[in-house]
């Protein structure tokens, strides 16, 4: 069996105990994954599936939309925040589209150790405002700044009010003008320019987009096939 390069995500509800309406979240989080699977079925190798309680996996083919499908499951969760691993490399198990679960290899451990990391880091002294974080399975100066960076873009996350939020989700991934956007929400544009500005969003996007791209770089001249 030919082993190929993946992108494995692992994600899961932080701090879910806390909520008294879990069954109520996890049926939301199904809904948003099944939307998924459907709205981004060219990317998937293996479907989102929800796995043990409030974790779920997928597997992406490459990662050229990667934050695009981790945004949208985590935007639509919203207040109920997310935290994902991404671990990208080979799988060395038969793939079932329809169970990510059942597939094994270095991609998954990478994936695995990512989560439990940001888990182990929101518990320490040096506690990190970071809900995504990303291995090629060993250690990687390139990817240590990508993880630092989406750290960053993480704390501007936890600053943003419920109208800077809207704002953000409307334009992050969509090709709307600014007065389009405002126009949905019935705001003025120079309302939704100062929504935008005052989340930092347009540094956010900058750094989103310099991350994806570098990634996509790091993708092509380290993990594929040839």
């Amino acid at each position: 069996m030919e082993e190929n390069n993946y992108c494995v995500l692992i994600g899961d509800i932080i701090k879910s105990r806390k909520y008294s309406n879990r069954n109520e979240i996890q049926k939301k989080l199904n809904a948003i994954l099944s939307e998924t699977n459907k709205k981004y079925s060219d990317d998937l190798a293996a479907e989102f599936i929800i796995t043990l309680g409030d974790e779920f996996q997928g597997v992406l083919n490459k990662p050229d939309r990667i934050f695009q499908i981790i945004d949208n499951i985590r935007f639509s969760m919203r207040p109920v925040k997310i935290r994902v691993g991404i671990g990208i490399g080979k799988i060395t198990t038969e793939i079932d589209r329809s169970k990510a679960i059942s597939a094994d290899g270095p991609a998954y451990y990478a994936a695995r150790e990512m989560i439990d990391d940001i888990r182990k880091k929101e518990k320490g002294w040096k506690s990190l405002s970071q809900d995504i974080k990303i291995s090629l399975g060993t250690d990687n100066l390139e990817i240590d700044l990508i993880n630092a960076n989406l750290g960053l873009t993480s704390l501007l996350e936890s600053s943003w009010t419920k109208k800077q939020f809207e704002a953000v989700r409307l334009l992050l991934y969509s090709d709307s003008l600014q007065k389009e956007a405002a126009q949905k929400i019935g705001i003025t544009e120079s309302s939704m320019h100062y929504r935008l500005k005052s989340a930092h969003y347009f540094d956010y996007k900058h750094s989103r987009e310099l991350i994806s791209k570098y990634l996509i770089h790091l993708w092509e001249e380290k993990c594929s096939p040839n």
